[in-house]
C-alpha cells in the first residue's frame, strides 16, 4: 500500500540505502529509520576502509557475487550525480609465493564469471611497471576497482529519505519489538514508533535485534576487530593503488593490504582479532555481556578448536606492530616499522553457525511482516544499493527494478 508507514531499524549504509529504495519504489510510502546512535553510519559504515570491490572474490551466483557486480554498476552512478568521491585507482592481487599462484588462478577464473570488467593476469615485470615498489611474483590487475567515502554516502542516502517525507529517527535504541493488530510497535524505552513493517538492518546488533522479533537464535554475530596502521605521509608515495594478497580460501577476510584512501592517506591491515565487545575499537574496550553471550554459544567454542593458531597470530600483530608489518613487507619491501604509525580499527559483525562455520553470504530472514538481515558482510557497503532492491523486492513482493 503507498500509504503504509515501513520502519528500518539501523541507519548504516544498508538501512538508509533501503529507505532510499522504498522511497523510490513505492512514492507515498512513508520510511522511518531507526538509529540507537546520535549520527548516521557510526559503527562498520563509518569504519569502513572505502574500497569498491569489483567483484573478484566471490562464488559465482551467490548473492556477494550478483549483488556485488550489480552495486558498483548503480554506487558509481550516485557517486557521479551526487559528486560523491569515486576513483578507480586499480587493485592489484598479488601471489608472493609459488605455492599461491594455483589459488590465484582459481580467483581469476571465478573473477571472469563474475564478469569483472578489465581483470588480466600481470607478470612479475608489469607488476613493477604498476606499482613500482612491490614485491610479487605475478598479480591479477583489477584497473576498474575503485575507492569512496562510505560515510558521506550514507549522508547522503538520509537525505533521499528524508526528501520523500521520510524521518531518521536518531537517539532511539530499540528495547521491544511487539505485533500489535495491523501492525507492529517498536518501542525505546517509553517512546513507540507503530509501523506496518518492518525491517531490521542493525550490522552488530542484528542478532540481539531480530530476537526481539522473536527470529531464530542463530546465526548469532562474533565480534571481529580490524585494526590499521597508516604510512607515515611522507611515505604514502610507496603505493599508488590497491594492493592486496592471494586471499585463504578458509577464511571470509582478505588478509592484510594496502589501501589508499579518497583523503590521501594510505592504511595497512587489518588483521582479524576477536573483539571483546560488540563496539570493541579498541584491545582495552570490554563488555562482560557480549563476552557471557560467546562463551555461552557453542559456535564460539567449536570455531576456537578450528582456528585457534591463527587466532594466536592475529593476535600477535595487535600487539606488536613489528609482526603486524611482517606480512605487509612481502607485498611492499622495504616498508618497516619505522614508516608506520597506528591508525584506526573497525568491527566486523561476523556471523556464525552453532557448528562454528563463519557465515560467508548474505542472509535475510522472513519472520511475519518483519524482514531481519541477519548477515551483510563485505561487500556490503559496495553492494548497498543492490542489497536494498534486494531486500525491498523481499518486502514488497514484487520483481520491478529502481
Amino acid at each position: 500500500m503507498a500509504d503504509e508507514t515501513i520502519g528500518i531499524v539501523g541507519a548504516g549504509i544498508v538501512g538508509l540505502a533501503t529507505g532510499r529504495a522504498i522511497a523510490l519504489r513505492r512514492p507515498g510510502t512513508r520510511v522511518v529509520v531507526l538509529e540507537k546512535e546520535r549520527a548516521v553510519a557510526v559503527h562498520q559504515t563509518g569504519h569502513n576502509s572505502g574500497v569498491v570491490h569489483a567483484g573478484i572474490y566471490y562464488a559465482p551466483g551467490s548473492l556477494k557475487a550478483d549483488l556485488c557486480v550489480r552495486g558498483v554498476s548503480v554506487l558509481r552512478e550516485y557517486c557521479q550525480d551526487r559528486a560523491l568521491p569515486y576513483a578507480e585507482i586499480g587493485k592489484l592481487v598479488m601471489a608472493v609465493r609459488e605455492d599461491e599462484l594455483g589459488r590465484m588462478e582459481n580467483l581469476y577464473e571465478r573473477a571472469r564469471n563474475n564478469h569483472v570488467p578489465e581483470l588480466r593476469k600481470v607478470s612479475k615485470e608489469e607488476i613493477r611497471e604498476l606499482e613500482p615498489h612491490a614485491g610479487g611474483i605475478a598479480a591479477l590487475h583489477s584497473p576498474r576497482t575503485a575507492i569512496t567515502d562510505y560515510p558521506a554516502i550514507a549522508r547522503e542516502f538520509a537525505k533521499d529519505v528524508e526528501a520523500s517525507g521520510g524521518e531518521v529517527r536518531l537517539g532511539f535504541p530499540v528495547t521491544s519489538i511487539t505485533d500489535v493488530p495491523g501492525g507492529i510497535e517498536v518501542a525505546s524505552g517509553q517512546e513507540r514508533v507503530r509501523v506496518d513493517r518492518l525491517i531490521l538492518c542493525a550490522g552488530l546488533h542484528s542478532d540481539s535485534v531480530a530476537r526481539l522479533a522473536q527470529d531464530k537464535k542463530e546465526p548469532r554475530i562474533v565480534p571481529f576487530r580490524g585494526e590499521y596502521m597508516l604510512l607515515r605521509p611522507e611515505r604514502t608515495d610507496l603505493v599508488r593503488g590497491l594492493i592486496y594478497p592471494v586471499p585463504d580460501p578458509r577464511y571470509p577476510f582478505l588478509g592484510v593490504h594496502f589501501t589508499p584512501r579518497v583523503d590521501g592517506s594510505v592504511e595497512v591491515g587489518p588483521n582479524a582479532v576477536l573483539a571483546l565487545a560488540r563496539e570493541g575499537y579498541t584491545l582495552g574496550r570490554i563488555s562482560p555481556k557480549d563476552l557471557a553471550g560467546l562463551a555461552a554459544y557453542p559456535g564460539s567454542w567449536r570455531m576456537a578448536a578450528q582456528h585457534w593458531r591463527t587466532g594466536i597470530r592475529e593476535y600477535r600483530g595487535s600487539l606488536s606492530r613489528a609482526a603486524f608489518m611482517k606480512d605487509a613487507e612481502l607485498y611492499v619491501p622495504g616498508v618497516g616499522v619505522s614508516d608506520v604509525v597506528r591508525g584506526g580499527a573497525g568491527v566486523r559483525a561476523q556471523a556464525l553457525d552453532p557448528d562454528g562455520t563463519l557465515v560467508d553470504d548474505f542472509r535475510v530472514h522472513q519472520v511475519g511482516r518483519i524482514t531481519a538481515v541477519r548477515n551483510a558482510p563485505s561487500p556490503a557497503a559496495t553492494a548497498s544499493m543492490a542489497i536494498a532492491e534486494h531486500i525491498v523486492d523481499a518486502v514488497l513482493g514484487d520483481a520491478s527494478a529502481i
